[in-house]
């Protein structure tokens, strides 16, 4: 479904990417797990276009993702997961979840996209009686589960999901690992993740790629990820202070 082929980034003298090449296939869940600053947001926005490679392609379905023929419709099928929710404070839960619903390519009556938003609601284990509340009305774990109602509420064929599980406590952030992993099987989407939290590795993946010196270092099946042989992986999941990865002091 997302194929990077020699994708390379720099921004001034920094060279980000330095020809990353990683195919996601349709349906799967691939995880992508690296340090700060290693590139893994920035490949995130050159999927989306807001940010253009210096070199190589991305193709998404088979077509160059840097120029769709209808960017409405290509933005169109993917779902975001934010890292800090992202959610609008002035408006309710019910309008956040279904902020695309009421605009643009998708558009729908307003009283279709609330129920589409209540019911979504539902879907991640939040009652009715929240689409009115506003964001600030929320503790930290049911904002994330909105902002994950809000990424399904178009049923995407693609979902990103950045640092998923940052700022939970450990019981929340296995419930909304849970909830990804139902979701993203029930719904046969194509998912795209990328976290430092193993734990989250291990719930939602299908397959890991690690990202590391702007290039991916291995990538295999989660199952194949303790026995990778790759001294950067191992170091990394098991987060060791001594290793090819030098730590910023």
């Amino acid at each position: 479904m997302i194929d990077f082929r020699d994708v390379h980034r720099s921004f001034g003298s920094n060279h980000v990417l330095r020809g990353v090449n990683l195919s996601i296939p349709k349906g799967s869940s691939m995880v992508i797990i690296g340090g700060s600053g290693t590139g893994k947001s920035v490949l995130l926005k050159c999927v989306l276009g807001l940010v253009r490679p210096d070199r190589g392609a991305i193709l998404v379905d088979g077509a160059d993702a840097a120029a769709p023929k209808d960017r409405d419709a290509f933005l169109a099928r993917f779902g975001m997961l934010f890292q800090g929710g992202a959610l609008f404070d002035s408006l309710p839960v019910w309008q956040n979840v279904a902020f695309r619903l009421m605009r643009g390519a998708l558009k729908r009556p307003r009283a279709e996209a609330r129920d589409i938003a209540v019911e979504k609601l539902r879907r991640v284990g939040l009652g009715p009686e929240v689409a009115d509340r506003f964001p600030a009305e929320l503790s930290g774990g049911m904002q994330k589960r909105v902002g994950l109602a809000r990424a399904i509420a178009a049923d995407p064929e693609i979902i990103f999901f950045d640092e998923p599980t940052t700022g939970l406590d450990p019981i929340m952030a296995g419930v909304i690992n849970e909830l990804i992993r139902e979701i993203v099987t029930e719904m046969g989407a194509t998912a795209m993740t990328i976290t430092h939290d193993m734990t989250s590795v291990r719930a939602i993946a299908d397959n890991v790629a690690m990202l590391h010196g702007g290039v991916i270092r291995w990538t295999g099946p989660v199952a194949h990820m303790d026995t990778s042989g790759d001294a950067h992986v191992d170091q990394f999941i098991h987060g060791r202070a001594e290793g090819p990865i030098a730590a910023i002091r």
